[in-house]
């Protein structure tokens, strides 16, 4: 059975694309090129973007050794 994924690399996660899509969006608003993915349509070229440092926060939060906590 799967583990179940901890709140805080959830959250991470969650941060890491709405901050992604944000500073990515607003390069694109101001730079107004996108010469990195000129094949993707400039308004999903922030999302998808976005996926690759959420994809690397998610693993590294699922991945890493977490401290064992007691019942309190």
């Amino acid at each position: 059975m799967a583990a179940r994924v901890e709140k805080k690399v959830t959250a991470a996660t969650a941060g890491t694309f709405v901050g992604s899509t944000a500073l990515l969006g607003g390069l694109e608003a101001v730079r107004d090129n996108a010469e990195l993915v000129s094949w993707m349509h400039p308004g999903l070229a922030p999302f998808v973007l976005a996926l690759v440092p959420t994809a690397i926060t998610f693993v590294s939060g699922w991945v890493t050794k977490h401290t064992p906590r007691g019942l309190s």
